[in-house]
């Protein structure tokens, strides 16, 4: 039995929507942080080469984990197998307006 896991996290980074697979997923020690570790790629030496996917591979290069803040997080699924981690542009002209994960108390 196979007791791995995979992850694919969708998240927005500078206008960007970036879908990787990563082996451990977890909320992170500072709050309102996602920790992604041990993120896979393809690493077969094919004739078939997606550019989106080697741009991600070295752009984690060397990186042990990432933390992303939950507000960026679009989905998280467990997935069975790993598909094409890629990068796109996000479409339309509406932003996400940032809002505060905690509001203190007696602060009206």
């Amino acid at each position: 039995m196979n007791d791995k896991r995979l992850y694919r996290v969708r998240f927005i980074s500078q206008d960007k929507l970036y879908e990787v697979y990563a082996e451990q997923c977890f909320q992170g020690d500072m709050y309102g942080f996602v920790v992604l570790k041990d993120l896979v790629f393809d690493t077969s030496n094919g004739v078939v080469v997606d550019p989106s996917e080697e741009k991600l591979k070295s752009e984690f290069e060397g990186v042990k984990q990432t933390i992303i803040p939950m507000h960026s997080v679009v989905r998280i699924d467990e997935v069975e197998k790993r598909g094409t981690a890629k990068i796109a542009d996000l479409e339309g002209n509406v932003a996400h307006f940032p809002s505060p994960i905690y509001t203190p108390k007696g602060s009206e």
